[in-house]
């Protein structure tokens, strides 16, 4: 079977098992209530301080899906956003959504899987706002080729660059101005394809989102005693657009089934806002009911 092309697709959480039947929640759906937008109003300040008021934090992946709402709850807590994605156009809406809320942000179309475009984007947030306390690693593509089979050498290395290279070059990247801080956070969103893979996900995509996990736990094994923190976040199934590259679609009753943005989000932000005295190394979240999947499992091997 001749192997398939990378497409990039937001890819966290793909191919592990799913949640309690709930409605598909609509646009902004769960956002707290300062981030929806009413009519034509440009802004609103901010009346509480948050947990991370004048700290300055990286989101990637942030023009729709678990990087939208990991931005969002990132400004409702104070904090500065310097937002990258691929597509422009879905980075300016989040933009928007968290300055009508009273916050600031700055976006930038960025490739992370291209190393210079990576150390780029940091050099871009550290000179428009002075510095960066957080970064999210939540960028992440999968392909259409999820068997050993159909997955090419050039298939694989594109899912790398993406998942593992590009969060390398951007940690390493950060790493100087937070050292000599003497404090920062890293946080990677990963996947349960990392510790439970198979073909849902795919051989490259569950691969790299294992080799990422080991380099935040490489991370948090050289510099925690600087101050650095790096964790990991791991999620199920969740109900996003990469749903749309699977080779069997799910329908709406099994969307229903599986986690949102917002609950992988929740997690990330939980990470950030500790104290920087306490470490979250990782965090699983799991659909509280598991649906059967052997039918998407069996059209994945069949692609």
């Amino acid at each position: 079977m001749p192997a398939a092309s990378p497409q990039p697709s937001p890819s966290q959480g793909e191919g592990v098992p799913a949640a309690s039947p709930q409605p598909s929640p609509s646009q902004g759906e769960g956002v707290p209530a300062a981030y929806h937008v009413a009519g034509p109003r440009k802004s609103r300040a901010r009346i509480n301080m948050g947990a991370l008021e004048g700290q300055v934090a990286i989101v990637t992946g942030a023009g729709s899906g678990i990087g939208r709402e990991v931005a969002i709850r990132l400004g409702a807590e104070g904090a500065v956003l310097a937002l990258a994605g691929r597509r422009t156009e879905p980075l300016e809406a989040t933009r928007e959504l968290i300055e009508n809320a009273g916050g600031r942000a700055a976006a930038r179309p960025t490739d992370v899987g291209d190393p210079e475009q990576a150390r780029a984007l940091v050099a871009w947030a550290e000179a428009e706002f002075g510095r960066v306390d957080v970064l999210v690693n939540n960028a992440g593509v999968n392909s259409a080729a999820r068997t050993l089979a159909t997955t090419d050498v050039d298939t694989w290395n594109a899912v790398f660059a993406v998942n593992v290279t590009g969060p390398l070059e951007l940690a390493r990247a950060v790493l100087p101005g937070m050292l000599h801080r003497g404090d920062g956070t890293i946080i990677t969103v990963s996947s349960l394809a990392a510790i439970n893979p198979g073909p849902m996900a795919g051989a490259a995509y569950s691969a790299s989102k294992a080799a990422v996990t080991n380099l935040m736990g490489d991370l948090n094994a050289e510099l925690r005693g600087r101050g650095i923190r790096a964790c990991t976040v791991f999620p199920g199934e969740a109900d996003t657009d990469m749903l749309e590259k699977r080779a069997l679609v799910p329908d709406a009753a099994a969307r229903a089934t599986m986690m949102r943005a917002e609950d992988v989000a929740a997690a990330v932000v939980f990470c950030a806002t500790m104290p920087a005295r306490t470490l979250v190394e990782q965090i699983y979240l799991r659909p509280t009911v598991l649906r059967d999947m052997r039918a998407d499992v069996q059209a994945a091997l069949d692609r």
